[in-house]
């Protein structure tokens, strides 16, 4: 599998994306499960050796949005993709239901408070997408935001697209790589995972009662997401719908894409200068000078 063959997830700038073409049951016939597990573990091989070179770097940051629909795997998919990074260099953030503080600012504050340093690599388990996801589905939450009132027809809406597209853009423009994955999800499989969170009881703490009720606005959430990938997938921070019926395949996916994400990035270790190397040959000399320790008892 290669970059080519992952090109087929992303959405282009301008698509006119439909998710019902789409087949959230992919899997890869022609690659085979052995390949595909090759290239899984070279992805993630690739992801642990690029993140040495961001870190020591020390110069770019890597964003990292998922969302989905309730159990899609996100919480899964960043458990297995990400296990074999440096947790220093690592950070994760979920976004619930905002807080009184995060009201009192716009909708980007909260977002933009807990953005990754430079050398990290910062996931976002939901994101600044809910205001055009959940929020749209649910126009009743506007209620709480404080906004200047005023109708929230579609001008609204293409509003704060630009706006979440202008963020973006600012952090592309100062070194942070942005990759946007939506799980797609059938509403079939959904189902499925939310019984078997009710039948087995080391899974009943995913179970949540909203969520079945969220079912009934299924077309709604559909509906939202087509738009929002179709308003918001750019060139420099692109949304890539990954197939997420088979857990395996879109875990898959998704660490090749970052893996290339990130190779794609100037990274380099960094060069010790002329000086630099000099002071390391007399901190050289005063550890060979030390005497060869000998065994002390410790009490």
């Amino acid at each position: 599998m290669d970059r080519a063959q992952l090109e087929q997830f992303r959405v282009k700038p301008g698509s006119k994306l439909r998710i019902t073409d789409l087949d959230p049951a992919w899997t890869w016939e022609e690659t085979g499960e052995e390949q595909a597990n090759e290239f899984m573990g070279k992805s993630l091989a690739q992801l642990s050796e690029q993140q040495e070179k961001l870190w020591a770097q020390d110069q770019y940051g890597v964003l990292v949005v998922l969302q989905a629909m309730d159990a899609a795997g996100k919480d899964g998919m960043i458990k297995h993709v990400m296990s074999g990074l440096n947790p220093q260099g690592c950070t994760v953030h979920s976004f619930k239901k905002p807080s009184e503080e995060e009201l009192d600012h716009d909708f980007l504050w909260r977002c933009n408070n807990n953005l990754p340093r430079r050398g990290e690599i910062g996931i976002f388990n939901r994101s600044h997408y809910e205001e055009v996801l959940v929020v749209r589905v649910h126009p009743e939450f506007l209620d709480y935001q404080r906004l200047p009132k005023k109708k929230y027809g579609r001008k609204f809406w293409q509003q704060r697209f630009e706006s979440i597209n202008d963020f973006e853009r600012h952090l592309s423009r100062n070194g942070y790589a942005i990759v946007k994955l939506f799980l797609n999800v059938s509403r079939d499989e959904q189902k499925r995972r939310f019984l078997e969170r009710l039948e087995s009881p080391e899974k009943n703490y995913k179970f949540s009662e909203a969520d079945v009720k969220e079912r009934a606005h299924w077309d709604e959430y559909m509906s939202a997401y087509q738009e929002a990938l179709r308003a918001t997938s750019t060139k420099n921070a692109p949304w890539y719908v990954i197939p997420a019926d088979h857990k395996r395949v879109a875990r898959t996916l998704v660490a090749g894409i970052l893996a290339q994400t990130i190779a794609a990035l100037p990274l380099k270790q960094p060069i010790v200068s002329a000086e630099r190397k000099k002071a390391f040959e007399e901190s050289r000399k005063l550890l060979e000078a030390e005497p060869v320790a000998q065994g002390v008892a410790v009490k």
